[in-house]
């Protein structure tokens, strides 16, 4: 038996949301995560990852994306390889922004959203965003090495007011008081 310990490898966040009315704009929601190094560890990402991009080693991607909600269940899916990231990361923080460009949204705004983060079939995380419900934008999870290497697991809703592109910026920040 070995004395390692073995945190986090493999995790999926989900996200669902109902669509728009027909005679609304869609509801557009992104997973997005940011990749923090040892050296800065509540600074600058060193990386974002959201729909349009993936990690450049490929350990965080995109599986699913949706721009509309339309679907069944969850929609929109992004994975992350936590145990291949380079032991220059430190941090992963995993949030969720409603893209503004059909007028400002809320959490509240939108019906039946839903995010989950799961490791296989072990569930981490379920959360509806009600406790944020006046918020564009929320972290759900922030994945941390500890001094063994293992990766941990916090859930960390936290809302913001922010577009997508801003959140992607300060969503890492060291936690407010």
């Amino acid at each position: 038996m070995s004395s390692e310990i073995k945190g986090l490898e493999k995790v999926a966040v989900r996200l669902k949301w109902d669509p728009s009315s027909w005679d609304r704009p869609p509801h557009h929601l992104d997973i997005i995560a940011t990749t923090y190094s040892v050296d800065a560890p509540h600074g600058r990402p060193v990386y974002v990852v959201q729909f349009d991009k993936r990690s450049p080693d490929g350990t965080i991607n995109m599986s699913r994306h949706s721009q509309t909600g339309q679907g069944f269940g969850f929609v929109e899916e992004m994975t992350l390889e936590l145990d291949r990231l380079a032991p220059s990361f430190a941090r992963v923080v995993v949030g969720v922004a409603i893209h503004q460009s059909a007028g400002h949204k809320t959490f509240g705004d939108v019906s039946n959203t839903g995010v989950l983060v799961v490791e296989g079939y072990r569930e981490l995380l379920t959360d509806d965003f009600a406790q944020v419900a006046e918020a564009t934008a929320a972290t759900v999870a922030e994945f941390t090495r500890s001094a063994s290497g293992a990766w941990e697991f916090h859930g960390v809703l936290r809302g913001f007011d922010s577009d997508p592109d801003r959140f992607a910026k300060e969503m890492g920040g060291a936690p407010r008081p």
